[in-house]
């Protein structure tokens, strides 16, 4: 909402990516250079192998008072500022999947042409699509292996409550909603009272009560543990990716 449609334009090779756009009352074309000459922040958001070819094209159209921020993954800053006029204003983003329901949580880094007056304007920008961090670049592989595949981990969690709710003799539908609400109070806890989570853990523990019991059962399942796993596999595959 920060934005006006009719302020966006944006470009794609087919119709079909563009429907949504025009949707929104956000113009179109099919013209990546049309982009450069009528907008001043433009977001390259195509797969990795993609990318290459667009910047060889939109190079010439590039100027001083165009900021560009990039969401390919794996693609560095080195070689973005490398396929870009020396100087470019560029930024490197990568974001998650519940930025669609404005609940996102997003990283970036810039590189050595952006400073802090586009650093500020992306931050203010994306803040409307959740939680927006600057970081530096090391962190973004990370982050892929903490929250972009992460959501992924929380859904297979999220099933496992209903199942087991499933299991007790609750409906399907009712066990799975009362689940996400679950997940979704804790992380608003985690996030609106800064506490460790170990800390609000501690607090619905009571003593010979239900959640130590069932916490043991976790621990005996070495769920941490494996979680760790799955975000280190989860980070080396990003960093093998970038390789590639």
């Amino acid at each position: 909402g920060k934005v006006p449609a009719s302020s966006i334009i944006a470009s794609a090779p087919s119709e079909k990516n563009l429907d949504a756009w025009r949707e929104s009352g956000c113009r179109t074309t099919h013209c990546n250079l049309e982009v450069l000459q009528e907008s001043t922040l433009v977001f390259l958001a195509t797969k990795p192998h993609v990318l290459p070819g667009v910047l060889q094209e939109i190079r010439p159209a590039v100027g001083p008072h165009h900021v560009v921020v990039s969401l390919a993954a794996g693609v560095t800053l080195q070689t973005l500022q490398w396929l870009l006029p020396a100087g470019t204003k560029v930024l490197r983003l990568m974001p998650n999947l519940p930025c669609v329901v404005q609940a996102g949580a997003m990283v970036f880094t810039r590189g050595s042409g952006a400073g802090d007056e586009e650093a500020a304007l992306l931050k203010s920008l994306l803040s409307s699509c959740g939680l927006c961090e600057e970081v530096p670049e090391s962190y973004i592989n990370i982050h892929t292996g903490l929250s972009g595949s992460g959501v992924a981990y929380v859904y297979l969690f999220a099933e496992a409550l209903a199942e087991g709710a499933v299991k007790m003799g609750m409906p399907g539908g009712l066990a799975s909603r009362i689940a996400a609400q679950t997940l979704l109070g804790a992380a608003k806890m985690m996030l609106e009272s800064g506490e460790h989570p170990a800390k609000l853990r501690g607090d619905v523990c009571t003593p010979g009560g239900t959640t130590i019991h069932a916490l043991h059962q976790l621990e005996k399942g070495a769920l941490r543990a494996t979680v760790m796993n799955a975000v280190e596999a989860a980070t080396n595959r990003a960093c093998d990716m970038a390789e590639d």
